[in-house]
């Protein structure tokens, strides 16, 4: 097949992981990206592609830099190339999407895409009683900055206590479970064991903050080194993000490759990528364990790289908790029975803040490298489910180029939302709930709640006999009262 000198081509993938105790031996965040990116020029074959690059694109993580990319760009040599930066709730996917539809359209022949996190050494020297140095940069801007449209989360989930992520990705697994029927033990059963395999997929991949394998009983029950963060969430299975990793991705036109004389075995070509960026607080959500977004823009990804479910021989879904991939794999018709990461997941691969799709995109075009011919589906998600991102990859060139769509306004005309209000007194059902720890105690219980208007509130308490009733049994589904403030004052029978 004749492959158009427009078509864009991942010809670099490199990875840097740190695991330094004295965090005087470590890398700040903006140096692990150039070794992430000296990398993949490395793995290219051609260290000219750093210098040559028209953009680089960096997405926001916990370090203070205004402008990434530039300190990147400048170590790399790329003294020419335009600096991205994308704040947090824009998805990492939207950075590919956006390199590789600028080389097709001949805007670009170069692209870079790199981001990390130094959390790790941060950490090291907190316990150490010293601090990590950043270099500081506060007075360049990037060329470009992408900032979100919407919020990802509303003032009154805020005030009810929903402020960390574990605490919504866990309504969304209790919403999950109630709809599926499981009892609790079963359901923690359940995900321990997903959770268990990717512990096993990490074991197996080289760049993995964790290579040790963990059993399921090791992740379903608290302990001293695994505590409770919100039901049903223990610490192993939640995102560890005090890693010191970062990735680097190049991309390029054929045209671009062939002059810079890379291999043909080396190139990896991306075929679609779909994005839904409408953003529904979860508590807005009528039906919080769906994700319309996730079955619209898959199915979009999947037609537009002529490609059916059966198709793809590698998949990774998005991993930060066990609810994001139990829902991609229940809207996507995926089974259980094969493997649904490509490194091991978040918790045991490592997560750097908002960079763990080129993580996983890096490990992807390792994969596929090996695979002559196959295909594989790398998932994206920003908040909490929020917005959602698909990439189908391959070794094999496209046959109509690379395809790419925004299905936001279908998702939004396919999502049902509830109005949320803040004053409610009166009776409610709950349609999901947490209970959120504080060290090894709980310490209060927040409710979804559906009014019998079909509005909904959000309600907490720190009555020990009502959170303690939370834990119990299954809470979805059961009548309550709310009381002035958001207060969940009573239980009734269901």
């Amino acid at each position: 097949m004749t492959i158009e000198p427009s078509t864009p081509v991942l010809v670099g993938a490199g990875v840097a992981s740190r695991h330094c105790d004295d965090p005087a031996d470590g890398l700040e965040a903006f140096e692990l990206m150039v070794e992430a990116l000296e990398s993949a020029a490395r793995d290219a074959g051609c260290d000219r592609l750093l210098a040559q690059a028209d953009s680089l694109r960096v997405p926001r993580g916990f370090w203070q830099y205004s402008d990434p990319g530039r300190l990147v760009a400048d170590r790399v040599g790329a003294s020419r190339a335009r600096t991205y930066l994308a704040e947090i709730g824009i998805l990492q996917q939207t950075l590919l999407s956006d390199a590789c539809r600028a080389i097709a359209a001949g805007e670009e022949h170069i692209a870079l895409v790199t981001g990390g996190e130094a959390r790790y050494r941060a950490l090291r020297a907190s316990i150490a009683g010293c601090e990590a140095s950043e270099t500081l940069q506060t007075d360049v801007e990037p060329d470009v900055t992408l900032r979100p449209d919407d919020a990802l989360w509303d003032d009154m989930e805020a005030e009810r206590g929903l402020v960390m992520p574990v605490h919504f990705f866990s309504l969304i697994e209790n919403a999950l479970r109630f709809d599926q029927g499981l009892g609790l033990e079963r359901h923690r059963d359940e995900v321990a064991s997903l959770w268990a395999g990717f512990s096993r997929v990490a074991a197996r991949n080289p760049h993995a903050w964790k290579q040790t394998a963990v059993s399921a009983e090791e992740i379903r029950n608290p302990s001293a080194k695994n505590t409770m963060l919100a039901f049903p969430y223990t610490k192993l299975h939640s995102a560890h993000w005090n890693v010191d990793q970062a990735a680097g991705l190049i991309l390029c036109s054929a045209a671009s490759a062939r002059a810079h004389g890379i291999p043909r075995d080396r190139w990896v070509f991306p075929l679609s990528a779909t994005e839904s960026n409408r953003a529904i607080p979860v508590s807005a959500r009528a039906q919080i364990h769906r994700c319309p977004g996730v079955a619209i823009a898959g199915a979009r990804a999947l037609d537009l790289a002529n490609r059916c479910k059966e198709d793809v021989d590698h998949i990774d879904l998005y991993s930060c908790f066990p609810a994001p991939v139990r829902i991609f794999a229940r809207e996507l018709g995926l089974g259980f029975g094969r493997p649904l990461t490509v490194t091991g997941g978040m918790t045991f691969a490592g997560g750097p803040l908002n960079n763990y799709v080129l993580q996983a995109t890096a490990r992807m075009a390792e994969l596929l490298r090996r695979d002559a011919g196959a295909s594989g589906l790398v998932t994206a998600i920003s908040g909490f489910v929020n917005k959602q991102g698909f990439a189908l990859w391959s070794s094999e060139s496209p046959c109509e180029g690379f395809q790419f769509a925004d299905v936001s306004d279908e998702v939004a005309a396919g999502t049902q939302t509830l109005p949320v209000v803040g004053e409610y007194r009166g009776p409610a059902r709950v349609a999901s709930y947490t209970v959120i720890y504080a060290g090894a105690d709980p310490a209060a219980g927040i409710a979804v709640c559906d009014l019998p208007s079909g509005a909904r509130t959000l309600a907490r308490t720190s009555e020990p006999a009502l959170v303690g009733a939370m834990l119990a049994g299954e809470f979805c589904g059961r009548r309550v009262e709310v009381g002035g403030a958001g207060e969940l004052r009573s239980l009734d029978s269901r």
